[in-house]
């Protein structure tokens, strides 16, 4: 008998043998209860790392508790590989795309067998392959068809280096996480789903997840940020142009004393262009152009900005307001455009008093 365990040996051997019999193969079987078990799929860039190792460990461990509890367990593995990123890797190392990404996918399942986690391997599939992402484009289709999709200009993280979009969660400190180059925003044309048809029936089944911790309920609640309120225009003094705002207070309207847009909105270029503010806010734009919307919408973030030299009236008691561009005013949420209340509102009141601007009170409890 060996002193020591070797594992080469010994996990070699038996991974063979539960290949060789199926061992993790899953059919169908009416006399247990169903369990789907699924992961993250990994992108396949080249070798698994440890965080690979744990969030694929874990799992097994679930699949196999619940496959010892009686239940008939689907645990399947896939690739997550397609888009730009498979693209620019290739294009680094001079090899095409498809080989590419083949051969890591070779190489990371070989690591994942050596794991020992049982997966279905009969049930993988690749992302990049036609006979999965045929069905992502049929569902596309559905969508469209359905007036579900649609297109519009929206800034995103943009790497100039990977000619890429990036999500948050890719941008660490500015930089993009693969190659380190600074981050800026782009305002690009891109398709999205009309999610904010569904927001009443997402937020009221959440009640349905009663296994779901009360604190990730309220952040889905917040994440579909549903507000109740109305939307009205403001007409631009001098020019043919309205702005509309969205407000949960349309009762604050008479304390308007200026309003803001995001440095991404459309007509800040229309209402600075060859105007003598044009230099000051373009330079403040490119600025804004490298903070997340983390950093400009942070309470701890110094609310800055700069006027736009034009006016928008009041439409309900024809003051003229200045407008200025600001950064804790974002394109993506709302019209991209506020009323300033200063009196009733935290960020508006911070910004007035930093810039000399009115602050107005039109609503105090009695007394």
């Amino acid at each position: 008998m060996e002193s020591k365990y070797n594992f080469k040996t010994v996990e070699a051997k038996w991974q063979n043998f539960w290949e060789e019999n199926g061992f993790y193969i899953v059919t169908e079987d009416k006399t247990k209860p169903k369990y789907y078990d699924l992961e993250m799929f990994p992108y396949p860039s080249g070798n698994l790392h440890m965080g690979h190792v744990r969030n694929y460990a874990i799992g097994d461990v679930v699949a196999r508790f619940k496959t010892m509890n009686g239940y008939n367990v689907l645990h399947p593995m896939g690739w997550d590989a397609f888009g730009l990123p498979a693209e620019n890797a290739a294009i680094k190392h001079g090899i095409h795309p498809s080989i590419w990404t083949d051969s890591n996918i070779e190489n990371m399942k070989r690591q994942l067998k050596s794991l020992g986690i049982s997966y279905d391997w009969t049930r993988e599939f690749a992302t990049c392959k036609p006979e999965y992402y045929r069905f992502t484009q049929w569902l596309f289709l559905k969508l469209y068809e359905n007036g579900l999709a649609y297109k519009k200009k929206a800034a995103v993280n943009w790497c100039p280096s990977c000619a890429t979009v990036l999500a948050n969660e890719q941008v660490v400190d500015g930089d993009c996480e693969r190659c380190g180059t600074r981050v800026e925003k782009k305002s690009l044309e891109q398709w999205f789903f009309k999610i904010t048809d569904y927001a009443e029936r997402l937020l009221n089944d959440l009640d349905k997840l009663p296994g779901w911790p009360e604190k990730v309920k309220i952040m889905q609640k917040n994440w579909i940020g549903r507000s109740e309120g109305c939307e009205f225009s403001l007409a631009i003094d001098g020019s043919a142009e309205t702005v509309s705002v969205f407000t949960t207070r349309p009762d604050t309207v008479f304390g308007i004393t200026y309003m803001v847009l995001a440095p991404e909105h459309p007509l800040v270029e229309k209402l600075t262009r060859d105007t003598p503010y044009q230099q000051a806010v373009d330079e403040f734009i490119h600025r804004m152009k490298f903070l997340n919307e983390i950093d400009r919408t942070s309470t701890e973030t110094e609310k800055e900005g700069v006027f736009a030299g034009a006016y928008a009236v009041n439409p309900v008691n024809g003051e003229k307001v200045p407008i200025w561009i600001a950064n804790y005013v974002l394109m993506e949420y709302g019209t991209g455009a506020i009323m300033a209340v200063p009196a009733h509102d935290q960020r508006d009141f911070e910004f007035a008093r930093k810039y000399g601007l009115p602050v107005r009170v039109v609503i105090e409890p009695e007394g």
